[in-house]
């Protein structure tokens, strides 16, 4: 009888045992967990802070009012591209579309007869 009774003690003090462990485990995952999450707070509240100061600069409302406003600084030059694509084509690209548009109106045989006879101008 007292063989059972410390053996019913003994499991007693293990099964206190075993869950005042197992809540320290949880405790440690819960204070991992908020750890972490401070890690992301406080990334975030410095990159915050860095845009703040970045919006509270002069250089920012300098860059705001020029685009919005039309700001000028003394000895600044203002210079507005165009919106559309226009391209711009090199006298040489002209002269080579050129070359290609009148070559595409001779036909077949004055072709051959460029190629074979007129060599100066199949150079062209």
């Amino acid at each position: 009888m007292i063989l059972l009774l410390e053996f019913l003690l003994v499991s007693y003090m293990l099964y206190v045992l075993m869950s005042s462990i197992y809540r320290s485990y949880q405790i440690d995952q819960h204070i991992a967990q908020f750890e972490k999450e401070n890690e992301k707070i406080a990334d975030e509240n410095q990159r915050l802070g860095d845009d703040f100061l970045y919006y509270t600069s002069p250089q920012y409302r300098d860059k705001i009012a020029k685009q919005n406003l039309g700001l000028v600084n003394a000895g600044e030059k203002v210079i507005i591209l165009p919106e559309d694509d226009t391209v711009v084509v090199s006298a040489v690209e002209k002269q080579a579309e050129d070359s290609k548009r009148r070559w595409d109106t001779y036909t077949n045989l004055q072709k051959w007869w460029i190629f074979f006879f007129d060599r100066e101008r199949f150079r062209r």
